[in-house]
């Protein structure tokens, strides 16, 4: 009795698997392997190279996006996982109206050293403030907590996300009185 061995083992370059899913507001499908994680898929299948590949683990942050509005490590998830999903990455956080509040006070601030860390800060950062927006330095700590810099000793960046948060409270005061 013969068997087919091409049916039993499946080789991993072979068939590809169709995604739809909504990024950075635009429908995208695209044929991933099942194999595939998300970030890898992001960064060499549709450019949006904002998020970094750091640590590979879901330890340094630097992969974040938001994931159905929550923000999750994109090296740690399957690009299959993202069937039917809304995806933000750091490239659709502004508007045409220009920069998120956020990615202005990290400019503003110096918050931005050698760039490698700043997507996913930025990404925490916008959920922090979207969940919280007034928050102490502690929050901003603890929000930030899952995210990884080597270079700026976060201070800037705690101060970019204070005065992100200080100017939307502001606004959103000014707006309702």
């Amino acid at each position: 009795m013969e068997t087919d061995v091409k049916r039993a083992r499946p080789r991993a370059e072979g068939k590809k698997w169709r995604l739809r899913c909504t990024i950075n507001g635009r429908k995208v499908d695209v044929r991933v392997h099942p194999h595939q994680r998300l970030l890898d898929v992001l960064r060499e299948e549709l450019f949006l190279t904002g998020a970094k590949e750091g640590c590979g683990k879901g330890e340094c942050g630097a992969c974040t996006i938001f994931f159905n509005g929550h923000p999750a490590d994109a090296c740690l998830m399957l690009a299959i996982q993202a069937e039917g999903a809304e995806l933000v990455t750091i490239e659709g956080l502004a508007t045409d109206k220009g920069l998120d509040t956020v990615q202005e006070m990290f400019i503003r601030e110096g918050g931005v050293q050698c760039g490698f860390c700043i997507p996913g800060m930025i990404m925490a950062a916008r959920a922090l403030i979207d969940e919280n927006p007034n928050p102490t330095l502690d929050d901003v700590k603890y929000g930030l907590g899952g995210n990884l810099c080597r270079c700026t000793g976060y201070s800037k960046i705690f101060n970019a996300v204070l005065h992100a948060a200080r100017l939307e409270y502001q606004q959103v005061e000014e707006a309702t009185a």
